[in-house]
């Protein structure tokens, strides 16, 4: 079985060896494939840089990888490593995907905008079981505690049948003492962060800030109760036609001159 482990904050990034770890220890073989640069806010872009139309790879080890770990840093977003990857770009297609360790939280509807959920999304939809994980901190004080939570989520993960599902699990940055544990959750609506525009008279653009939202507003959403000292998971479904709903058809008579 092989998992292979990506991420958007980039290769030097600490989180890559937790989630290696975690699959290790379930009795995967492991691949990490991550950007050579953070690509944080990429979703489900399929940026990369090319040369002469072959993506640029380089054998570069993440920190504190086994030396058996194979480490490569992708001239890419993270969701074209997880679509190259399902056609062998890095060896077998993976079993599983994880993307993260992030650091920061990837909660609520922005999600949509995340480059460490949009490369889960993507590897599900390319039949690749896949989660993500993020830390909740800028410069994240507890691996551990992302480490544990990882471990337990992973075990379930990997012993259920998910179908189009991705699972997105949140993590506090708590010493594993102070952790609450760990809840299901729905979406927040708001994200972690929402934006502020201000016409910018003279140069004639719009400027755009980034703030913060209030999480208590909503206590028992993912980005409430990360609030509190829980860890969350949620269940995020790939892309897929609803036809729960009848948009009305549109006929043309083509008969006739």
């Amino acid at each position: 079985m092989l998992a292979l482990v990506t991420n958007d904050d980039g290769i030097r990034s600490p989180g890559l060896a937790v989630l290696a770890r975690v699959a290790h220890r379930a009795g995967y073989d492991v691949v990490v494939a991550a950007p050579d640069r953070e690509s944080s806010g990429a979703s489900a872009a399929l940026h990369g840089a090319e040369e002469d139309g072959r993506l640029k790879i380089d054998e570069v080890r993440a920190p504190g990888l086994p030396d058996t770990v194979r480490s490569l840093a992708v001239a890419a977003d993270p969701a074209l490593i997880a679509f190259v990857a399902a056609y062998g770009a890095f060896g077998a297609k993976p079993d599983v995907l994880l993307s993260g360790v992030n650091r920061g939280p990837n909660v609520g509807n922005a999600v949509l905008h995340s480059g460490t959920v949009g490369a889960a999304l993507s590897a599900t939809s390319l039949g690749i079981r896949s989660m993500a994980v993020s830390l909740d901190a800028a410069d994240p004080a507890h691996w551990e505690t992302a480490e544990e939570v990882a471990e337990h989520a992973f075990a379930w993960f990997h012993g259920t049948d998910l179908g189009r599902r991705t699972l997105n699990v949140n993590v506090p940055d708590v010493a594993p003492a102070e952790l609450e544990g760990l809840r299901q959750a729905p979406l927040a609506t708001f994200g972690a962060v929402h934006a502020r525009l201000a016409r910018e008279d003279e140069a004639g653009g719009v400027l755009v800030t980034y703030e913060g939202t209030e999480r208590a507003t909503e206590p028992d959403s993912d980005a409430g109760l990360l609030a509190r000292g829980w860890a969350t998971a949620t269940l995020l479904v790939a892309p897929w036609a609803d036809t729960s709903l009848e948009v009305p058809p549109l006929a043309r008579n083509m008969v006739g001159g």
